[in-house]
């Protein structure tokens, strides 16, 4: 058996018309299942339904994949401003923000990260030099920054 073009001619396994693929299909090596809210008015408790979305072994492409992990977004944080010394509780309100894993300060790491929801969470500001400082979220889609999202203030008297 050999594999051949419509004019005869053979194809060699060199030659296979194939070209590599932007899109490949990745295999899903465990059930993954999908979070879906309920409550507040259809007279149900607060929470959430899980449903399977992909049985372990399914193929799919990897851009359907990539399309189910969201970037997080900033909507506001608060307070705005804290000690030089740090130790500040700050919410962070949003969307996406359960993939957050962790949040700096001027590139320092806070401390104390619960994520309270999809839509916000809290961390405690580590010691900064006074001003304002890009707040960052690392993210499972990349990392998501707001410039000057916090502003250190400087201790009295110093």
């Amino acid at each position: 058996m050999g594999l051949y073009r419509q004019d005869g001619s053979r194809i060699t396994k060199a030659t296979f018309p194939a070209a590599a693929l932007d899109d490949p299909p990745v295999r899903v090596t465990e059930d993954v299942y999908v979070s879906e809210p309920y409550g507040r008015g259809d007279g149900r408790p607060e929470g959430s339904k899980r449903f399977m979305l992909y049985p372990a072994g399914t193929i799919v492409l990897r851009s359907a994949v990539d399309r189910m992990f969201n970037a997080a977004v900033i909507a506001s944080i608060n307070p705005i401003k804290g000690p030089a010394a740090g130790g500040a509780t700050v919410t962070i309100k949003g969307s996406n923000l359960d993939g957050i894993s962790a949040v700096s300060f001027g590139g320092t790491a806070g401390t104390d990260l619960h994520i309270r929801s999809a839509g916000e969470l809290t961390v405690k500001t580590p010691p900064g030099e006074a001003g304002a400082v890009t707040v960052e979220l690392a993210d499972d889609s990349g990392a998501v920054s707001k410039s000057n999202g916090f502003t250190y203030e400087a201790p009295a008297g110093g």
